[in-house]
């Protein structure tokens, strides 16, 4: 397995400086010690939703009988539309309701750093997928745990891009992450080809068989 495949993967699709926008809108009325706090929480989150798709995604994909092929062209099908919507410099995994309840949803008492920094902003249905496809590649105990080191690595781009959100702000500007977003969404769409492309070939042999030499 190609280990520095899925940490590029995974960095283009969590995209935590094109989420720092929301960050500061959702936080713009927070003291700094509830900013610190929120900023901890959405690190954390961001890490443990990629550890436990490395580790147990694969037993909840044979749980419901799905084979890994086909997972591999649903996960490159959500890998494809996710860096559609960051060419056109949106949050690859946002919906308009998610980022516009926001606010709503804490005042109701769940915590923005989970819902919806976290999920889907940060991390999703694609993120998990990417996951699962690159756990099932592995063939070491070490692999698994270079994929689980990986999310460590996710939980410290998201703590020092929110972090360091206000600066970022001002230097790049609304056109500088929207320039970001597209230049990440390019390198995924790539990604998301190779993965259809293979989980195709899996499914159905023939196509290999027929591709030119």
């Amino acid at each position: 397995m190609d280990l520095l495949k899925p940490l590029i993967a995974l960095l283009a699709i969590v995209n935590p400086i094109g989420v720092v926008p929301f960050f500061i809108a959702f936080t713009q009325t927070f003291s700094a010690a509830q900013r610190r706090h929120t900023i901890h929480v959405s690190s954390f989150s961001a890490f443990a939703v990629v550890a436990l798709s490395a580790l147990a995604g694969l037993s909840i994909i044979g749980f419901f009988g799905i084979s890994i092929a086909s997972f591999q062209v649903g996960g490159g099908l959500l890998l494809l539309i996710s860096s559609l919507n960051m060419l056109n410099a949106k949050p690859p995994e946002a919906r308009p309701e998610d980022v516009e309840d926001g606010s709503h949803k804490a005042d109701a008492g769940a915590s923005i750093a989970v819902v919806p920094l976290t999920v889907p902003l940060l991390t999703g249905p694609a993120t998990i997928s990417t996951m699962v496809i690159y756990a099932d590649k592995a063939r070491h105990w070490w692999e698994l745990g270079v994929l689980v080191l990986y999310g460590v690595v996710i939980g410290v781009a998201v703590w020092a891009a929110f972090s360091l959100s206000g600066r970022i702000a001002r230097v790049l500007g609304s056109t500088g992450i929207n320039v970001m977003t597209r230049l990440m969404g390019l390198i995924l769409a790539a990604m998301a080809v190779e993965l259809l492309a293979d989980g195709l070939h899996q499914l159905f042999p023939v196509l290999g068989a027929a591709a030119p030499r």
